[in-house]
């Protein structure tokens, strides 16, 4: 068991988490832990994100035809009216 000390930094109270408990945890700087705190006992558990998927630029096209691709183009340059106002493309 490993014994750690809980100290102020700011206005938030502040545990080290020792290089070995990080990594029989499988964490990382900047990665995310779920707690959970039941009866007075503290969880520490890797937060298990869901991975986005990735669409390959065929998969995100599919169904698009011409007459679709030209309707959308009508839509988008209605909505694009007035001068530019920062940094845009003409």
């Amino acid at each position: 068991m490993t014994t750690v000390n809980i100290r102020k930094q700011g206005g938030a109270a502040v545990m080290t988490i020792p290089a070995d408990v990080l990594k029989k945890l499988a964490v990382g700087l900047g990665e995310a832990l779920e707690l959970d705190v039941t009866d007075g006992v503290m969880v520490a558990r890797p937060a298990r994100t869901r991975s986005r998927r990735r669409y390959s630029v065929s998969e995100l096209l599919e169904g698009v035809t011409p007459a679709v691709a030209r309707a959308m183009t009508r839509e988008s340059v209605a909505r694009h009216v007035g001068p530019s106002v920062g940094r845009e493309l003409p």
